[in-house]
């Protein structure tokens, strides 16, 4: 009975360490981490394991310089709150300030933008051609201001 038991308990330590181990093996990326996000270009365009390991050599070459810039444009909207609460709360509004805030907007989006579609054009050189129709289509119907800068 003892051995039966010590059987038992083999197994089933055996098997939930397998089935644990194997789970963690194959838990999905965070779709919403730079990892999944070339995970899912990798299996959505079918590339090659050269292809990829060049797309996400220039991803994570940009990648610091992209969240700088999405830094200061967090940092930008928390300034734009701070206009629109003096606005509303003292009533007043001091446009030359306000003037060089757009300005700053303005030249932030367009770095932004130049950035995004240097990337964007860097991976599409790295893929053939159907790889990249299929990219160029992806990327201008998921963000219509970097298809407009790229036509």
């Amino acid at each position: 009975m003892k051995r039966t038991l010590l059987t038992l308990l083999l197994g089933l330590a055996a098997g939930i360490g397998a089935h644990t181990a194997y789970y963690r093996q194959h838990q999905p990326v965070a779709a919403d981490s730079l990892e999944g996000q070339l995970a899912w270009m990798k299996s959505e365009l079918h590339l090659t394991e050269p292809q990829f390991v060049r797309i996400k050599e220039l991803h994570q070459a940009s990648h610091p310089r992209l969240q700088a810039m999405a830094a200061q444009v967090a940092l930008m909207q928390s300034e734009f709150a701070e206009f629109e609460r003096t606005r509303r709360t003292a009533d007043r509004v001091d446009f030359l300030e306000f003037a060089r805030f757009v300005e700053s907007r303005r030249d932030l989006n367009r770095a932004c933008l130049d950035s995004t579609k240097q990337l964007v054009l860097a991976s599409a050189e790295v893929m053939d051609p159907d790889q990249r129709a299929r990219y160029l289509h992806l990327v201008t119907s998921a963000e219509p201001l970097v298809g407009a800068l790229l036509n």
